[in-house]
């Protein structure tokens, strides 16, 4: 495929230059199996170049205007829809997601970039009067500023969207970027790199070296030079990330275990559907998935058909097929993962309904009844398609399972009682709580984030840019 000789020796853009190096990532094709493309993996020194470039460019970047940047982020939009079939043949190839998902990753990517584009213009800062006795002639202006050099570590499971509600937020605010992919999805953030570059940055406005977190990715957590860090990825590899980093901003979307609740007065096909998606899309490999289904115990076998009967809809194939529902999971790794929480459930006195067989990679859709609240997958981020389904008996069991993990990402409530759903979305340690749906946030307008070790602070195009900011007050 073109996309492996292209991307060659050519993934490291530090200060405005493409730099090869000695070492190559292979990037596996999930689609056929075999090698697709190769991509530089650059040194430590090279690491330590791109932090050193970003801080150079940052006092250019700082006094770029709103209506530059807006040009650029338009720019790359548009540059990311010229290319839209060549990052879907990527992503399909890389993340092992199906075409129609892929397309429409790219599509929302370019869409974040627009978003941030608007978002920028609303960075208009404020006029403050003093109030109290001894300042009331006082006045000041109240101004946002870019914090600096903001990391962007990408996770492999939306290698383009989620590095471009980093990498938007981070340039519409004045900063300047180096851009971490994941290791085994870097060529969609390479082709970002290469759209870039082409819009008109300050060198090194944008940087991006690609390499093992052991690599490189330590290395650029703790230099100095880095004044935030935006990271998706799982919660122990933020912890390490956050002891690396040390006294800089941190923006971390962590690991999630999201509960759906499900009570006897709840539309069950709507619910039924809704989990089913929740837990299937993508293989589950999304931090968002429903991870467990506690249905009341009036209604849990219901639930359990309800779920089943929705399974047909969401089996693994052909990825370039428009029709395929999912894919195999990112690493044999993950499916050994997802066998052993399943068969703990299992030897726990779950009952396995559906599923649980693997065929390398392609883990089967599974389903899950009658699981114990002791069962790991109950409070571990599984990260496969698995169906969850537990029994509770009124509300407070179901808040004592939803929150008894360390993880407090996305729930969600299905019911017909407006009074129950608001009382437990108030109750739910969670950063979301969504009412009568599946978890969801959209194109970045709703903040994105979690409590407890799910991570800190919240995504969203305006939040982040707020995150990405700092307040300087000028006092008249």
């Amino acid at each position: 495929m073109a996309v492996g000789t292209a991307h060659h020796g050519k993934s490291n853009l530090i200060g405005g230059r493409w730099e090869p190096s000695n070492g190559t990532i292979e990037v596996e094709d999930l689609a056929d199996g075999g090698v697709f493309a190769e991509v530089a993996s650059a040194t430590a020194d090279q690491a330590r170049a791109a932090a050193e470039a970003a801080h150079r460019a940052e006092r250019e970047m700082r006094e770029t205007t709103i209506v530059e940047r807006v040009e650029w982020l338009e720019a790359i939009a548009d540059g990311l829809q010229a290319r839209k079939d060549e990052l879907a043949e990527v992503i399909v190839r890389e993340a092992g997601k199906p075409i129609s998902s892929a397309r429409g990753e790219v599509d929302s990517a370019a869409e974040r970039f627009r978003r941030a584009a608007e978002e920028a213009r609303n960075q208009q800062g404020e006029f403050v009067e003093g109030t109290t006795d001894g300042h009331e002639g006082w006045q000041a202006i109240v101004k946002p500023q870019p914090v600096g050099t903001v990391l962007c570590v990408a996770p492999y499971n939306y290698p383009l969207m989620t590095t471009a509600l980093q990498v938007a937020p981070a340039l519409a605010a004045g900063n300047s970027v180096v851009l971490k992919p994941a290791t085994k999805t870097p060529v969609s953030g390479a082709i970002l790199a290469e759209v870039v570059s082409e819009v008109g940055l300050p060198d090194g406005g944008f940087n991006f070296v690609a390499g093992t977190s052991g690599d490189i990715g330590d290395v650029l957590a703790g230099d100095d030079r880095i004044d935030a860090v935006a990271m998706t990825g799982s919660s122990n590899a933020g912890k390490h990330v956050a002891r690396e980093s040390g006294m800089v901003a941190l923006h971390m979307e962590l690991g999630g275990n999201a509960p759906a609740m499900v009570f006897p007065d709840a539309d069950l096909d709507a619910a039924a559907a809704d989990c089913a998606k929740g837990s299937f899309k993508y293989a589950g490999q999304r931090c968002s998935a429903v991870s467990r289904v506690l249905a009341h115990e009036d209604v849990h076998d219901e639930m359990v058909d309800r779920i089943e009967a929705q399974m047909d809809d969401w089996q693994p194939g052909d990825l370039f097929d428009e029709d395929t529902a999912i894919g195999p999971l990112i690493s044999d790794d993950q499916a050994d993962w997802v066998a052993e929480l399943v068969d703990d459930a299992v030897e726990k006195g779950a009952t396995l309904v559906r599923g649980g067989e693997r065929d390398g990679k392609t883990f089967e859709p599974t389903l899950l009844a009658d699981v114990p609240h002791d069962a790991r997958i109950v409070h571990e981020e599984q990260f496969g398609p698995v169906a969850v389904v537990t029994r509770f008996a009124d509300e407070e069991e179901a808040l004592g399972i939803a929150n008894g993990g360390d993880l407090g990402l996305d729930a969600a409530v299905f019911t017909a009682d407006h009074d129950r759903a608001m009382r437990l979305a108030d109750r739910i340690e969670a950063g979301a709580v969504r009412l009568n749906g599946a978890p969801s946030h959209g194109l970045g307008d709703i903040p994105f984030g979690g409590v407890k070790d799910s991570g800190i602070g919240r995504e969203g195009i305006g939040y982040s840019i707020e995150a990405f900011t700092t307040t300087k007050s000028i006092v008249l």
